[in-house]
């Protein structure tokens, strides 16, 4: 016990001299600065879209069109003033860059009112947001290989609004809940004693299935409006495929390989207990754990971009006769770099978000892989003393989530391990992480404080 403390004595006494000695030399990570006068000018412009499209509606239905409408101009309005929006000058004026190469080789597009913007999502994504404003998500650029991967996302996103997808969507929608099938079939269930949640979600089931199908179609001819577009820029089409062919599997893997929590978390003092990441076979003697593997439909309706393998085999044909192009004509060495900053943007936007379990998750993937190693040391020796904290306030359920069987097997590890891990055990697991890494972050501002929390704690 006397050498505990004699121990503890000396890492929290050169925690002190780090601090006093380095402290200044290395920031912790400090995000792009954005640009909020374009925030506001791209706000404003989108404001001024919806107030026009409103003001242009017919008197037929004019009330749900409108409320439609500002339920999307709400959600675009979120996005442009959230801190997730990125107009940062050099991430921006490269976005930029890229959409001019399109507009530049398509003469349709040049008149359309366009809002191209990155966001520090981590989620891997691109979408419209219908009246102009199109978001291209960190978890999918750090994807990307190059350049031409890029412009056909763009081209995709652009496609949608081209050909009108999102107000042709509303149409739709409105269309449906004032038709006479729809009012009738309300009515029906008004009156029924019996199953009738049942049946209002067999009807809901059905309305699902006729928007998804349509949302399938609209998929596709997006592609295929896509590929015009992308042909005429000079850039190789073979983008499109090697792009659809990452598509269709980046929703299996988050990042690199999986994540060897044994691996990253073991210390020669302090080996790691497998026990925190074992599932439960059985509950109460009765009810066993669900941990069969996803079915193929359930896999497709949880991808976020379904059917990559049809969207292929549509357009490999016109690609092939295309011939070769370039994979970059903007600016390869930016490309590269803006790749590795928004890996560390999302995933401090996700400790932004509160997202423990998500932020704690990329940074011991980083950490594993040698990317960004010091912020991924600071990263994780915060997260675990984050996770002291919650779980002795009883605060778990802000900061993460349960595992889901949805999600990576890598990721719901330690999501099982963030929920069954007890208060001394992170303790412990924290002080002998910093003790490991203690020397190599001398100098790193807010590690040294990190490692005083862990220290105490395990006293």
């Amino acid at each position: 016990m006397k050498e505990t403390v004699k121990r503890s004595l000396l890492l929290l006494f050169l925690s002190v001299i780090h601090i006093a000695i380095f402290g200044q030399l290395k920031p912790v990570y400090s995000f792009w600065q954005d640009d909020s006068l374009l925030k506001k000018t791209y706000y404003e412009q989108a404001l001024q879209t919806q107030n026009t499209l409103i003001s242009s509606l017919d008197k037929k239905d004019k009330g749900d069109y409108k409320e439609m409408y500002k339920d999307r101009f709400e959600e675009v309005g979120r996005m442009l003033k959230s801190n997730r929006t990125v107009t940062a000058p050099e991430a921006h004026q490269y976005l930029q860059s890229v959409l001019k190469k399109i507009t530049d080789a398509n003469a349709e597009l040049r008149e359309l009112n366009i809002r191209l913007i990155f966001s520090r999502d981590s989620w891997p994504n691109a979408y419209s947001m219908g009246e102009g404003t199109l978001v291209v998500n960190a978890g999918l650029m750090v994807f990307l290989d190059n350049e031409a991967e890029l412009v056909f996302v763009l081209c995709h996103e652009l496609s949608h609004f081209y050909l009108d997808h999102g107000n042709k969507a509303i149409k739709k929608n409105v269309e449906w809940r004032n038709s006479e099938e729809f009012k009738k079939e309300l009515k029906r269930l008004e009156k029924e004693e019996y199953r009738v949640n049942r049946q209002i979600a067999d009807f809901i089931k059905k309305m699902t299935f006729d928007n998804r199908q349509h949302g399938r179609e609209n998929e596709s001819e997006a592609d295929r409006q896509a590929f015009i577009f992308m042909k005429n820029t000079g850039y190789d089409c073979n983008g499109i495929i090697t792009c659809l062919q990452l598509l269709d599997k980046v929703d299996d893997s988050l990042l690199f390989k999986p994540l060897n929590l044994e691996q990253v978390l073991n210390f020669p003092e302090y080996p790691f207990k497998k026990k925190w990441i074992q599932k439960e076979s059985v509950l109460f003697g009765q009810m066993k754990e669900d941990d069969s593997p996803l079915t193929q439909k359930e896999k497709d309706l949880l991808k976020t971009h379904p059917d990559c393998v049809k969207r292929i085999s549509m357009l490999e044909d016109s690609v092939r006769k295309t011939g070769e192009g370039n994979f970059f004509l903007a600016n390869e060495q930016l490309f590269d770099q803006l790749k590795k900053e928004f890996l560390v943007e999302m995933t401090e936007q996700e400790f932004r978000n509160k997202n423990l379990g998500r932020n704690l998750y990329y940074s011991l993937v980083m950490l594993q892989h040698d990317k960004n190693v010091p912020l991924a040391i600071y990263s994780i020796a915060r997260d675990l003393n984050i996770a002291y904290e919650t779980q002795k306030n009883h605060t778990l359920g802000e900061w993460y989530t349960a595992e889901t069987r949805g999600l990576p097997a890598d990721y719901n590890s330690l999501l099982r391990m963030l929920a069954k891990i007890k208060l001394d055990e992170i303790a412990a697991l924290n002080y002998h992480f910093c003790k490991k890494y203690g020397d190599q972050m001398a100098g790193y501002a807010g590690f040294a404080e990190e490692m005083e929390k862990a220290v105490k704690r395990v006293n």
